[in-house]
């Protein structure tokens, strides 16, 4: 691509990004939403989460896992373990990270 082929692609997305984020903006008043897309919108944050972490937890290198010996797997179901238990966000952090580092740097997995 030339320099002139960049500055232009650049620009573009430029525009289409500002476009796309104000759209929600430009109107005077709320645009109505039928119920049921305001029901569905409530499972949207953790549809999102889910699509992000879910992948981290039981791929590697672009592949299933395919041992038992990840340390993920059990840091995730202490962490999972933890918040059932106490409901707390850090330490569910904090438990799931330390059986992580105990595994990864205690036995090299």
């Amino acid at each position: 691509m030339s320099t002139w082929e960049t500055v232009l692609a650049i620009l573009g997305m430029g525009m289409i990004t500002m476009l796309t984020r104000s759209f929600f903006l430009l109107p005077k008043q709320d645009l109505p939403l039928p119920d049921w897309v305001k029901q569905g919108l409530r499972y949207a944050p953790l549809a999102a989460l889910a699509a992000v972490i879910v992948p981290e937890i039981v791929m590697s290198h672009g592949a299933l896992i395919d041992t038992w010996k990840d340390a993920r797997l059990y840091a995730v179901a202490v962490g999972s373990a933890y918040f059932y238990w106490k409901r707390g966000i850090l330490g569910t952090i904090i438990s799931g990270t330390a059986v992580m580092l105990a595994l990864r740097i205690g036995l090299g997995w």
